[in-house]
């Protein structure tokens, strides 16, 4: 704490001598030619090295970078890391000038860029690449634009504040950024339940999200083993309802059901896809109100995912033209009915194969590189970004988007 005041105290002293460099580099960024079409960071999100892959697909060339790592990749093209709040502060400074001669756009989340948790020099982000000739496209991932006292998911406000209390005492630095970013950006994305706390947008998605389904994929081996596994890999317990996962599986174990529970923590994606192929059923979360990530990896991979969906939401996506009535075949349940569902695809597995094939089959259609990458097309060259190069396939499936 006291590192940090006296860094907020060095930068009140050097921020007018650091404006006016950083100004001048921006105007001079503006006129040399900028070799990459995308820089994508500086958050360490997996989600940026499968944009990247459908950027690419699209003819654009395309990087990721970051500032700092998390445990589940570190499969990112640049990484800009220093020790200490002094050398990171120097290293995100770094980053941005990178960022303004080496990209001509920017795609980024509500954090912002490299300066977006540097006190006070995040405001000049957006006027920096405004000079520089940088555009920036904006979309959420999560803890970045949750405002609690937008939510109307009580369930996941309790959830919230049960398991992350002091981050809700900087919801203000959250309403901030998000009110910042919606004036700044060239172009904003929405979608899942993020649009709870989203003033606005330019294209609404069921979910940004994008996945290599040659990477993840059944491996056509069946299962032998008589037990019915469930995978769970929660990143945030409460806000994922681990402990009604937990406790169902328990209940319906000492009712002499052979159920088992796979639980992952902070382990690897790489160690989450090795153990999916084992298992049965896979449970993503029963709180938020819409899927991510985890129940994409296991709906390409053919598993039937345990979920809960806001009907709410369902209505929204539905009204907007993104998905058909009944299209999103998730496996529907909330921490009140896990345990019933459990107990009806344990005593009905014939319904899983059936439940996985459509399962792949709307990530293919919605969530995969072609699908993702047609949508960032549009996006880009409606701000003026074109590929630089020819694409290198011709999409098999085009997700839908709205304006």
């Amino acid at each position: 704490m006291r590192g940090r005041r006296y860094l907020r105290a060095l930068w009140t002293i050097l921020l007018p001598l650091l404006v006016f460099p950083l100004f001048f580099l921006a105007l001079l960024s503006r006129l040399v030619k900028k070799p990459v079409d995308i820089g994508l960071g500086p958050h360490p999100l997996i989600n940026n090295v499968y944009h990247k892959a459908a950027l690419e697909r699209r003819g654009y060339s395309a990087e990721t970078f970051v500032v700092q790592l998390y445990y589940i990749t570190s499969d990112f093209d640049r990484m800009m890391l220093g020790k200490g709040a002094a050398t990171q502060a120097l290293v995100r400074i770094y980053s941005l000038a990178w960022i303004m001669f080496r990209y001509k756009c920017l795609y980024s989340y509500f954090t912002g860029g490299p300066l977006g948790h540097e006190w006070l020099l995040w405001r000049l982000e957006a006027p920096l690449l405004r000079v520089a000739g940088t555009k920036v496209v904006v979309m959420p991932y999560g803890s970045d634009v949750q405002d609690m006292a937008l939510s109307a998911n009580l369930n996941f406000k309790h959830a919230y504040s049960q398991q992350y209390k002091t981050t809700l005492l900087r919801r203000r630095g959250v309403a901030a950024r998000v009110d910042y970013w919606s004036r700044h950006a060239d172009h904003i994305i929405a979608g899942c339940d993020w649009v709870d706390y989203m003033h606005v947008w330019d294209t609404l998605m069921l979910a940004h999200f994008s996945i290599d389904t040659e990477k993840w994929k059944p491996t056509g081996s069946p299962r032998t083993a008589s037990s019915f596994k469930i995978l769970h890999a929660p990143n945030h317990r409460h806000i994922k309802g681990t402990q009604h996962i937990i406790g169902a599986v328990e209940e319906l174990r000492a009712r002499g059901m052979d159920v088992e529970l796979v639980l992952l923590e902070r382990v690897s994606n790489k160690e989450i896809r090795a153990k999916m192929e084992e298992v049965d059923v896979v449970a993503d979360q029963l709180v938020v109100g819409w899927y991510a990530m985890f129940a994409l990896e296991g709906m390409a991979m053919e598993k039937p995912v345990l979920c809960y969906l806001r009907d709410d939401l369902k209505d929204l996506y539905i009204t907007a033209g993104l998905v058909r009535p009944g299209e999103i075949p998730i496996v529907e349940c909330r921490p009140d009915t896990v345990k019933e569902t459990i107990e009806r695809l344990y005593r009905n597995r014939e319904e899983l194969g059936d439940i996985g094939r459509r399962s792949r089959a709307f990530v293919e259609r919605h969530h995969s590189l072609e699908a993702v990458g047609a949508v960032f097309d549009r996006i880009n060259r409606s701000i003026g970004i074109p590929p630089s190069a020819t694409p290198t396939e011709t999409p098999r499936h085009t997700a839908s988007d709205s304006k």
